[in-house]
């Protein structure tokens, strides 16, 4: 195989497919990128780590056809370092590589191409798409609360419940439930699926802000989302994902409406003194139209105190601060109303208006003490 090539171009594919494949493997070919020539002036490239795997296209100029396996972080490392605008990657029959450009030039040993694990293929797929923008935002805004708990590997991902012009995706840790909902163009059958964390950790950074679509194919045990040239294709985690709508309390005894941003502010400098080795539950008293917080630490004490409408019963109340604060920074408006119903039962944000978007944090027991 003899390509050439714009650096800059070849650079940026190789690092996003690089992401996909492990630095350390059993297997020496599932820590190399696969590139090929797949007509006459086209090259793919893949990386594939047996659970989560990309492939993208881009134009080149061909001399000689063929395919290489080489170590991704070896072959990126190079291309993030060569000296000009073009380079020439030129592999023999023995498989000696050699990349050029300008002065620089690197002999690499490719690995053999067709001893590379072949990625899956879905069949029998349903198929669904929507703008990349969109289902961005509903990732970051869920995927905060994925469990890192690998007792039960289908919470270690995010459940999309697809319905006739509807797309939900919860994730939950046992601690906390994350639920984002959003209108889609669907019109078929019901379905879900979980997919890893991880893979769509890597759908975010390849997805863009605008209004291009996503396409989403899933088969029985695979799914794969087309973003931007980049084809992901992840297995699916499989087993029971917890009835999350029985976890959802129905009763409540207190309203808060209250603007994010201030709340937000609010809990993260009466935050400072927690720190790692000095954790400590923040106390909350929603009452008489205002929200006052506080936390003793070993470093000391910290009290603060905000203005928000507080409809119902009194309610003093601990939280942990990140899993509080995590929950609002993912919520879009510039209120939101928290459902209380009394200290040991969990909190509910949601926005002043409709459903897109359902937090609940379960609260931390507090010492009774003086505040």
């Amino acid at each position: 195989m003899r390509i050439i090539c714009d650096t800059q171009s070849l650079t940026e594919v190789c690092l996003n497919v690089q992401r996909c494949i492990p630095a350390k493997a059993v297997l020496p070919h599932i820590e190399g990128i696969l590139i090929r020539t797949v007509s006459d002036s086209a090259i793919e490239l893949s990386g594939f780590d047996l659970d989560l795997g990309v492939t993208t296209t881009m134009e080149v100029s061909i001399e000689r056809p063929g395919a290489i396996v080489l170590n991704a972080k070896t072959f990126c490392d190079i291309l993030r370092h060569l000296p000009g605008e073009t380079v020439t990657i030129d592999c023999d029959e023995k498989n000696v590589c050699t990349v050029k450009c300008g002065d620089m030039e690197y002999t690499l040993i490719s690995l053999s191409p067709e001893e590379y694990p072949e990625l899956p293929k879905i069949t029998d797929e349903i198929v669904f798409r929507m703008g990349q923008s969109v289902m961005k935002d509903m990732i970051r805004q869920t995927i905060f609360a994925v469990s890192l708990d690998d007792s039960k590997a289908v919470h270690r991902g995010i459940k999309f419940e697809i319905n006739p012009g509807e797309i939900k995706l919860i994730a939950l840790d046992g601690y906390r439930l994350a639920i984002r909902k959003e209108f889609l163009e669907y019109n078929g059958e019901p379905f879900s699926f979980v997919a890893p964390a991880k893979t769509l950790a890597e759908l975010i950074k390849l997805a863009g802000d605008d209004e291009e679509f996503i396409t989403v194919k899933k088969g029985k045990r695979h799914i794969s989302f087309s973003v931007n040239g980049y084809e992901l294709i992840s297995k699916l985690l499989e087993g029971e994902f917890l009835d999350y709508r029985a976890a959802i309390p129905t009763a409540k005894t207190t309203v808060v409406r209250v603007n994010t941003k201030n709340l937000i502010d609010s809990i993260e400098r009466t935050s400072i003194i927690i720190t790692e080795k000095m954790r400590s539950p923040l106390r909350f008293i929603f009452d008489e139209d205002q929200i006052k917080i506080s936390v003793i630490t070993a470093l000391g004490s910290a009290n603060d105190k905000m203005a928000a409408s507080v409809d119902g019963k009194r309610t003093e109340i601990g939280f942990n601060n990140r899993f509080l604060l995590d929950a609002l920074r993912s919520a879009d408006t510039d209120e939101v109303l928290i459902h209380l119903n009394g200290p040991f039962s969990p909190a509910i944000v949601l926005p002043p208006e409709g459903d897109s978007f359902l937090y609940l944090v379960l609260p931390v027991r507090i010492k009774n003490e003086n505040t």
